[in-house]
């Protein structure tokens, strides 16, 4: 074994060993911030207790960069390479923690505690960027558009789920790009039963624009997704509706056909209004989500040290190109900077996410050990990019060619 590979191999354990002694610390946070679910742009506890954590312990932090009040940067050391690991934290609505975000942020935050003192050593910079809203909004999005993702040489973060998974065959994980839509018909109120003739109906074009998009769902693509709620209805049976709203995801695999899709469905809530007389107002969202371009040079790097904590790693996250096509905003950090996201095992096979069944598991044993063992095979990522620059050459050079098709 050459000096170089013993000295890695000696930072590694060293950084494991860390994260074991800040196991009850990071126990705590998980715990307490899945306690206490916050939903998009309102995650202050959250964000709070992540940033103070990672000050403590001599990080300098930046809160509330890129104008959105639940993020931050936290920079240690200095000098390039510069590697970032991500960190959400946001809740679901009524389900709070089923995503397990609150494990994604502790476990960023726990690596790069972890990482510090192999910094001194080695030189280089681990920046923990902590990305509020990543459930429908696209945090990020917004970040990578302001600038907290520039000037990295890589970028890496963890998820939890049913199987422990890091996509080192295909470029293209799963992720699909996905752009939201918030509609409203106005139309004109009147007694639904003594004069209908005087109104007009905006409950009649909503549900007329779903069946729309009901019907054009036959010929879509197969990877594509298509789906919304109606968020007002109306307001008392025996009145005409005069208002309603809904919001709609729109989903593919690439950017080219999202565009398509768009006019297609801009094109039913048209014809909707069209049909009954009702006034259509649509927006489409700021931030949009673009496919996650996994970098397999990276990818590569993070799955021997996963596969070293005892847990069973798949080469590949989807085998079914239909399967579990989720959208995410790391997406849009991927895009200009390499990067991967691996998954890890918290919960028995067939749980669901975005489930009280997943919101449970965020919180037990399993969803802890999880935690723990993504922030070490985090860690040690990170050592061997910070200790390799041929590894970390190979990695751009993916990068740049993904880049240019």
């Amino acid at each position: 074994m050459s000096a170089a590979r013993a000295n890695t191999d000696t930072l590694k354990t060293s950084v494991v060993k860390e994260v074991d002694a800040q196991e009850a610390r990071l126990r705590r946070l998980a715990l307490d911030i899945h306690a206490k679910p916050e939903v998009a742009f309102h995650e202050e506890k959250a964000c709070a207790w992540l940033a103070d954590y990672l000050q403590e312990n001599g990080f300098a932090v930046d809160r509330g960069i890129c104008g959105l009040s639940t993020s931050f940067k936290a920079a240690y050391g200095r000098g390039k390479p510069t590697i970032a690991l991500v960190g959400e934290y946001d809740a679901l609505p009524v389900i709070g923690h089923g995503c397990g975000h609150n494990l994604i942020g502790t476990a960023a935050a726990g690596a790069g505690v972890a990482v510090r003192k192999a910094l001194d050593k080695l030189g280089g910079t681990v920046v923990v960027i902590g990305t509020p809203a990543e459930e429908v909004y696209g945090g990020k999005c917004y970040m990578v558009e302001r600038g907290a993702f520039d000037n990295l040489d890589a970028a890496m973060m963890i998820h939890p789920g049913i199987s422990n998974a890091v996509n080192v065959l295909d470029t293209n994980p799963g992720s699909l790009a996905a752009w939201p839509i918030d509609i409203q018909y106005y139309g004109k109120s009147s007694h639904a039963s003594a004069k209908p003739e005087e109104g007009v109906n905006a409950l009649d074009a909503m549900i007329l624009a779903f069946s729309g998009i009901n019907a054009m769902r036959q010929q879509i693509q197969s990877t594509a997704r298509i789906h919304g709620i109606i968020t007002d209805g109306g307001q008392a049976i025996n009145a005409i509706p005069a208002h309603t709203a809904a919001s709609f995801l729109v989903r593919a695999e690439t950017r080219r056909y999202l565009e398509e899709l768009k006019e297609r469905v801009a094109n039913c809530f048209e014809a909707a209004a069209l049909a009954t007389g009702a006034r259509l107002e649509y927006k489409w969202g700021e931030g949009y989500y673009l496919p996650v371009l996994n970098n397999l040079a990276l990818a590569r790097v993070f799955k021997p040290n996963l596969e070293s904590l005892g847990r069973e790693v798949k080469a590949k996250r989807n085998e079914n190109p239909t399967a579990g096509r989720a959208s995410s905003d790391f997406g849009n950090v991927s895009q200009i900077v390499a990067a991967t996201s691996a998954m890890i095992s918290i919960a028995d096979p067939g749980t669901q996410g975005h489930s009280p069944e997943m919101a449970a598991a965020a919180a037990s044993d399993a969803g802890i050990q999880g935690m723990l063992d993504g922030a070490k095979a985090l860690a040690m990522t990170a050592i061997d990019l910070l200790s390799n620059p041929q590894a970390l050459s190979e990695i751009a050079k993916e990068f740049q060619a993904a880049q240019k098709s």
